[in-house]
């Protein structure tokens, strides 16, 4: 059995660091350590759990059967003993240099950073930000540890095990480039008779579109597929293809009118975007600050 006064704390950041960096090299940076005082604390840990706890791979450092098994009581660890260091201690925005941890797609990254960071460096200056792409199954867990703070975006499944709030509600629409011969409304016609791109990415709300347009009995004759929204405005740009897609990123896309964006020909569904966190931070001072933040602010997005 491990002596718990022979071990060293610091060492299950190096731990969590390198389980969710998956790099000895991008631990080391996020910890401020050289790569040969991170090899060391890993080896310092394969000692204290008689395990290799990574392994190398061309995919990067990936965790043993034991290192799974330890991922849920350290990280729960880690995120009870930062808590006890912040209780009594008041959070003042004007002086903070807290890190929040944010989780949204890539184009939640391009929509809603930008606002929020506009209002953050007014707000509270020295407060820095990571952004990160986590996957929805492992969302709640990250957030109950404290590994992220926050998660925004049309997560249904994310209701029934986290705090949440509504930001606002979100229609679909379509949009293709400008050019001659385009009709001033689109009929369901056109809307079928065109060529689609289509953002299927198997962690995006987004995939469910094409569930609710074949409900609608809009069946879309697909020339691409693409797993992310960030490349469709080049494509657009140099076809005449169509695109289905939330109306603030349209909008967003639309900024220098090379676009035209129609209203679905049959009604679909609109979607719910909420932001997200766990309830053992509901009173945390500083989540409670950025939690407002982001509500006043992307409730107006």
């Amino acid at each position: 059995m491990t002596d718990f006064n022979a071990v060293d704390l610091n060492l299950l950041r190096v731990f969590q660091a390198i389980l969710e960096e998956r790099s000895l090299t991008r631990a080391g940076q996020r910890l401020n350590l050289s790569q040969p005082a991170i090899s060391y604390a890993l080896g310092r840990l394969r000692n204290l759990f008689d395990d290799p706890l990574f392994v190398r791979t061309s995919d990067g450092m990936l965790p043993t059967p034991t290192a799974e098994q330890l991922a849920l009581p350290l990280g729960r660890a880690i995120a009870s003993i930062r808590e006890a260091l912040r209780h009594g201690e008041s959070f003042d925005p004007a002086l903070s240099a807290r890190e929040f941890r944010l989780s949204m797609s890539d184009i939640g990254e391009q929509v809603f950073l930008p606002p929020v960071c506009e209002t953050l460096q007014h707000a509270g200056p020295g407060v820095r930000l990571e952004a990160w792409q986590v996957p929805v199954a492992d969302v709640e867990g990250n957030l109950r540890l404290g590994q992220l703070d926050f998660a925004i975006g049309n997560l249904p499944a994310l209701k029934p095990v986290t705090r949440y709030a509504l930001l606002f509600h979100e229609a679909y629409v379509c949009m293709t480039r400008k050019r001659p011969g385009l009709p001033r409304k689109l009929s369901r016609d056109d809307f079928l008779g065109m060529r689609h791109i289509a953002v299927s990415s198997s962690e995006s709300s987004h995939r469910s579109i094409d569930d609710s347009l074949r409900a609608a009995g809009l069946h879309r004759r697909v020339a691409l597929r693409v797993p992310h929204f960030t490349v469709v405005p080049q494509i657009l740009q140099r076809t005449e293809w169509m695109v289905t897609l939330p109306y603030r990123v349209a909008k967003f896309f639309n900024e220098t009118r090379q676009f035209v964006v129609y209203p679905l020909p049959e009604a679909i569904p609109e979607v719910e975007v909420t932001l997200h966190w766990h309830e053992t931070f509901d009173n945390d001072d500083g989540n409670r600050w950025f939690r407002q933040l982001l509500i006043d602010t992307l409730r107006d997005t």
